[in-house]
């Protein structure tokens, strides 16, 4: 590939730059792949490549799944699997030893010094050096133009270390959990970055508390949107009078995604005398828990557990939902959502949503415009919320207009690939 630009030099005060890239060559760096839950991650893959550039996924770890997503699949022959040790990894330390001793000692100092502090960064980090090693020399021989990491922790801290070996640019996705649960080396890595994304105005906010003004002008917020060609509006329909009011929950089950208050939601909306059904779906370490607790509140005819499902089997689920629901909390050990995507791609398709107000979700689901909102954890507020859709189908419809059209306009994930490609390119707000 012809490629027009020269790499500046490193430096500790600014960023490297690639200036005018027709068609970037991209690394993307992930934890694991294929990760059913993280669809965002190659539908953005996706996109950007239909905006011009050329992308290669590395993850640090290969997912052993057992449901993968159909885009997943076709993306595999652009994936790129390493063991986190093996021969070829430590020829790669050798010889980096040999050639740039100064740029390995210095990155690995780096690593430890700003994850001292943190047992789960600071293993992550040392875990997968060797590794970032054997991608640095890999990416540089191949003519990347840009590293790119989804997650500020350690596929960040692996970019990181590519760069100050290559002086190849990087950029790194800011989240949820992996912004709000530890910023350790945060600061550092936005400080070599060429630029840093982050999904919401909230957790721009979160960044700049964190890592001061100097970083503000190459702080990016780029929606994850999602593709509405493949979350078309549903046709019009009305819930048959007397029928149950049809809930889902999507989402790992976990304590973050706050599904016990939902269940304690739909335990007062039967007990007032509103017919529920509520349909989780997915899987994860509270499956047990949240079982037990349906089963105490006597639910089990209302309450129903699919496990995981691929993204075309959501989308048939959505389609026949009255209402989508995403009650995040703040979990016990700091974990925190971004701004769940499912909550955009039932806004797409013409399901009204009701969630928690927090981190960047009111940025999407604007109260009483959009979709309805609640505190975290307040499981009267859900039933509330609830019970004001299932009295008033007027008010499903107007929020579910105005949703659809704020993803259209807000939330496009072609319009944010393209601004993503001209970052990678070299352009910066």
């Amino acid at each position: 590939m012809s490629r027009l630009s020269v790499r500046t030099s490193v430096t500790a005060d600014a960023p490297p730059s690639v200036a005018g890239v027709l068609h970037p060559r991209v690394a993307y760096l992930v934890s694991r792949f294929p990760r059913l839950t993280e669809t965002f991650v190659v539908a953005e893959a996706i996109a950007v490549q239909r905006a011009g550039a050329s992308v290669t996924l590395y993850p640090l770890h290969r997912e052993r799944a057992t449901v993968i997503q159909p885009d997943a699949v076709a993306m595999a022959d652009q994936v790129r699997y390493h063991r986190i040790l093996s021969p070829a990894i430590l020829a790669s330390v050798g010889r980096s030893l040999i050639r740039r001793p100064g740029s390995l000692f210095g990155a690995a100092w780096a690593v430890v010094r700003f994850n001292l502090s943190s047992r789960r960064l600071l293993t992550g980090a040392v875990a997968s050096f060797p590794l970032a090693v054997h991608l640095a020399e890999h990416l540089e021989a191949d003519g990347c133009d840009h590293v790119h990491a989804h997650f500020a922790t350690h596929p960040a801290a692996a970019a990181y270390v590519i760069h100050r070996l290559t002086g190849i640019p990087f950029s790194f996705t800011a989240h949820g959990s992996d912004l709000h649960r530890d910023r350790h080396m945060l600061a550092e890595k936005a400080k070599r970055a060429a630029f840093v994304v982050t999904i919401s105005e909230s957790n721009r906010t979160v960044i700049l508390d964190e890592c001061g003004p100097a970083v503000a002008d190459r702080l990016v917020v780029v929606h994850c949107g999602i593709d509405s060609r493949r979350f078309p509006a549903r046709p019009p329909s009305e819930r048959e009078p007397g029928a149950p009011l049809g809930v889902i929950c999507l989402g790992t089950l976990h304590e973050v995604k706050g599904q016990t208050h939902l269940i304690e939601a739909c335990r007062l909306l039967v007990a007032g005398g509103t017919p529920t059904t509520l349909t989780f779906v997915g899987g994860g370490p509270d499956l047990a828990q949240l079982q037990a607790q349906v089963t105490a509140a006597g639910l089990q005819d209302v309450v129903t557990f699919t496990g995981p499902l691929t993204q075309p089997e959501v989308r048939t689920i959505l389609e026949g939902a009255d209402v989508l629901v995403t009650p995040s909390v703040p979990s016990a050990d700091g974990r925190r959502e971004g701004l769940p995507v499912v909550l955009l791609e039932a806004m797409a398709v013409g399901v009204p949503v009701v969630a928690s107000r927090l981190s960047g979700i009111p940025e999407a689901v604007i109260d009483g415009e959009t979709g309805l909102l609640v505190e975290p954890g307040d499981a009267a507020g859900l039933a509330d919320a609830l019970r004001r859709l299932a009295a008033d189908p007027e008010l499903g419809r107007r929020l579910t207009s105005a949703a659809r059209e704020l993803v259209a306009t807000s939330f496009d994930g072609d319009r944010s690939a393209h601004q993503l490609v001209e970052l990678f390119g070299g352009g910066l707000p």
